[in-house]
């Protein structure tokens, strides 16, 4: 589920952990835990145990687990034969694999309408 395509892991929830407020990252986040507010980074990835209940903003979104909330992607989301999205999608390409679930509506439009605003970096 990762690949070296990803940018560089910044962040990782773990199974047994539960986040209340925002993330934003220039790398990868990825939840294994449980995550209630937005996410803002350059790959998301919600393992097998993982979920998001919050919107999602990132180049590429991977959904292994359950996400409760909007998606805005500017390259591609990805959900996995466990993954389930409950939320809009907008994004320039969408892959859903056979046993994987979405409710929600999608929009596909190239990547310049779709950009996810990387985050500040604070100093």
């Amino acid at each position: 589920m990762f690949s070296k395509k990803h940018s560089k892991l910044e962040v990782v929830i773990g199974a047994e952990t539960v986040i209340k407020g925002e993330i934003s990252s220039k790398g990868t986040v990825r939840i294994d835990g449980r995550l209630e507010g937005d996410i803002t980074a350059d790959c998301v990835i919600i393992g097998d145990s993982g979920s998001i209940v919050g919107d999602v903003a990132a180049k590429t979104f991977i959904a292994g687990g359950k996400l409760h909330g909007n998606v805005r992607s500017s390259e591609s989301v990805e959900i996995l034969p466990r993954g389930e999205i409950n939320g809009d999608i907008m994004t320039a390409r969408l892959s859903v694999a056979e046993g994987a679930m979405f409710e929600g509506h999608s929009m596909m439009q190239k990547n310049h309408n779709l950009e996810y605003k990387p985050v500040e970096v604070l100093q």
